[in-house]
């Protein structure tokens, strides 16, 4: 899933998406399939018939979703194809195609969740699966539910960064470029803001010590505004940047395995950050409905859940044993003690949803 700012997607495109979204749109939300009135054998037998299915924000080397593809391939003769984009941008693209649309299932941030639902753009499937998905971490009707978890953490490329950052307090005192990404239009650069805020003081109702720490790196002209995509680590362009820990753990050995000089550290901030989870959302205009729930159906399964960990991200079904070679993989857990889960969410998506503008004001301008 890339999170970093597309062409497609302007700050007004951005904010617009993310206005108004305390009233559903339900008078163009179609109700023709009823996904949860139907069986996992009807789901698949229907699924199988429709043959393929379409994704956006889900591309292979984001959590592993590579292998979870090729399963379903192999399992259910669905072929696939993914348009990677941000979580606002995958929100307007459903609504912008409504009837006419050409794609049938998205994964979006926690907070683009409800926003998604409230635009009329989701199509309710709570899975086979729907008891062991805790309560925070999906929709009532499941027209959104969560997956997986990340954690954001830093990755800190060793070879141009000699003091590598275990904490916000540590990047304070460095002297390297941070990058962050678009904080305007990706889950990951907003949970990013929400991390610092946590780490010094602040947490999802109170966000302003969080913009204090960026707009000062931003004051001191070491706020890096690229893109934060695989290209730019493995060119050397990016010091310590700002990610979930499966995105910087699968980065690192990514571009460690294909350039023996490469050196990356991935930490988890020790003075506090956020844990929040991503969702799986089946678009209310998919052209393959069923192939979309049969895709929700297996990621929650044992063998998509494991799949997920295998991209290093925290399984959302607990009681999902792993493979010792996968747990191996992951950060040490006693590592995640400063991390938080937010508690207030409805807090959080009010404050996600105008962040970007806060940022652009309170951060932004100080750009040296």
């Amino acid at each position: 899933m890339n999170h970093i700012k597309k062409g497609l997607v302007s700050t007004l495109l951005a904010g617009a998406l993310l206005t108004g979204c305390g009233a559903k749109d339900e008078a163009v939300k179609p109700t023709a399939v009823d996904l949860n009135a139907l069986t996992t054998e009807e789901i698949e037998e229907k699924a199988k018939e429709e043959g393929e299915i379409q994704s956006v924000g889900m591309p292979d080397t984001w959590a592993n979703w590579g292998e979870t593809w090729t399963q379903l391939e192999d399992k259910y003769n669905l072929t696939q194809a993914d348009t990677d984009m941000s979580s606002a941008e995958e929100i307007a693209l459903f609504e912008a195609e409504k009837e006419n649309a050409t794609k049938d299932i998205g994964d979006v941030g926690q907070s683009f969740g409800p926003i998604a639902e409230d635009k009329g753009v989701t199509l309710p499937y709570k899975t086979s699966y729907w008891d062991e998905i805790p309560a925070w971490a999906k929709d009532d009707d499941g027209d959104w539910v969560v997956g997986y978890t990340g954690t954001i953490a830093f990755i800190t490329n060793t070879n141009a960064v000699k003091d590598v950052p275990t904490s916000f307090a540590d990047i304070l005192k460095g002297d390297y470029k941070v990058s962050i990404g678009d904080v305007n239009a990706a889950t990951q650069a907003q949970n990013g803001v929400l991390a610092a805020a946590i780490a010094t003081g602040g947490d999802e109702t109170k966000l302003e010590p969080g913009i204090a720490f960026f707009a000062e790196l931003a004051s001191q002209g070491r706020l890096d505004m690229g893109d934060t995509d695989l290209a730019r680590l493995e060119a050397g362009e990016i010091e310590v940047g700002i990610y979930w820990d499966f995105n910087a753990l699968n980065y690192a050995d990514s571009i460690e395995a294909s350039n023996p000089d490469a050196a990356f550290s991935v930490t988890i901030p020790q003075d506090g950050t956020v844990q929040s989870g991503y969702a799986t959302i089946i678009n209310a205009y998919a052209p393959h409905p069923h192939a979309a729930a049969l895709a929700r159906e297996y990621i929650l399964s044992d063998e998509g859940q494991i799949n997920l960990a295998k991209g290093y991200a925290r399984r959302i079904r607990e009681s999902v044993k792993l493979p010792a070679d996968v747990q191996e993989k992951l950060i040490a857990t006693d590592q995640y003690d400063a991390a938080q889960p937010i508690k207030d969410t409805a807090a959080w998506d009010k404050a996600a949803a105008t962040l970007g503008q806060t940022w652009q004001e309170d951060v932004l301008t100080k750009i040296k």
